[in-house]
């Protein structure tokens, strides 16, 4: 049987392209001080109600005091989604 013939193929070399810059400011510096200050007063806000026995922050909120502060930290996570 006779052999075939093998087809030469020229080798794939890409087009050359010129590099762009990546721009990397995406314009949001508030997000993280937001975030942390989030954080932080929904910590501050849950320490504060135990150690001072329910007196502060707010007395007339009672144990919803734990959710305003769990609150805070849910917004905290919340705005920690749009950081980039």
């Amino acid at each position: 049987m006779p052999k075939s013939r093998i087809r030469k193929k020229s080798d794939y070399t890409p087009p050359t392209q010129t590099a762009t810059p990546v721009k990397l400011k995406s314009g949001r510096g508030y997000i993280a001080p937001l975030m942390l200050g989030l954080f932080l007063v929904g910590l501050v806000w849950i320490v504060l109600y135990y150690v001072t026995s329910a007196a502060y922050p707010i007395s007339a909120l009672g144990n919803w005091n734990i959710v305003v502060g769990f609150g805070f930290i849910a917004g905290g996570f919340a705005v920690s989604t749009q950081w980039k």
